[in-house]
This record gives structure tokens, C-alpha cells and sequence, in this order.
């Protein structure tokens, strides 16, 4: 019984690792995309530095929203895609926050 204790307690801090982790991932990856979302109001041009981190956001998270822009159309000039983004990411985050659990 020692040996299956120690393999059990082993596998739930394993599992509880890997939750945070993706914890942790989501929750800085959303605010990268409300980085993101700040950084398009300010006007270009207005700081080299800026600019440097504008672009880093661009290529951080542009990919993941084109996902959503292909399906959703702006309305206007409003572009919903962070939010559902956003929503998306924490769903998925729940997702296998829940089938990690149920390793256990």
C-alpha cells in the first residue's frame, strides 16, 4: 500500500501542477490581448518603444484572434473577437482543468 500511496500522491501534485500551469497560461495570455486591445488605441508612430511592443503583442496574439475574426465579422468598427477570444480561452481552461481533475 506504500508504494500505490506514494504513486497516487504523486500522480494528484502531478495533476495539480498542470492545472496551475494552464491556469497560469490562460491568465496571461488574456492580458496580453488586452495589451493588445490598448495598444491598437493608441495612433502609431508615437514611440519607438511603443512600437516594439505593439509588434510583439501583433505577433503574440493575432494568430489566436484571426481564428475567431474568420468566423465572426466586425460589426462596424467594433471587432468582438477579443471577447470571444477571451471566452473561448477560458472555457478551454475549464475544459481541462476538468479532464486533468478526473485523472485523479
Amino acid at each position: 500500500m506504500g508504494d500505490a500511496g506514494v504513486g497516487s500522491m504523486l500522480l494528484a501534485d502531478t495533476a495539480t501542477s498542470v492545472q496551475r500551469f494552464v491556469s497560469v497560461f490562460v491568465g496571461v495570455y488574456v492580458l496580453l490581448i488586452f495589451a493588445y486591445i490598448i495598444a491598437s488605441w493608441v495612433p502609431a508612430g508615437s514611440s519607438p518603444t511603443l512600437e516594439r511592443v505593439r509588434q510583439f503583442l501583433y505577433d503574440v496574439c493575432e494568430p489566436y484572434l484571426r481564428i475567431f475574426r474568420r468566423v465572426i465579422p466586425p460589426l462596424g468598427p467594433l471587432d468582438l473577437s477579443p471577447i470571444i477570444g477571451v471566452i473561448a480561452l477560458y472555457v478551454l481552461e475549464r475544459l481541462v482543468n476538468t479532464l486533468i481533475g478526473r485523472i485523479l
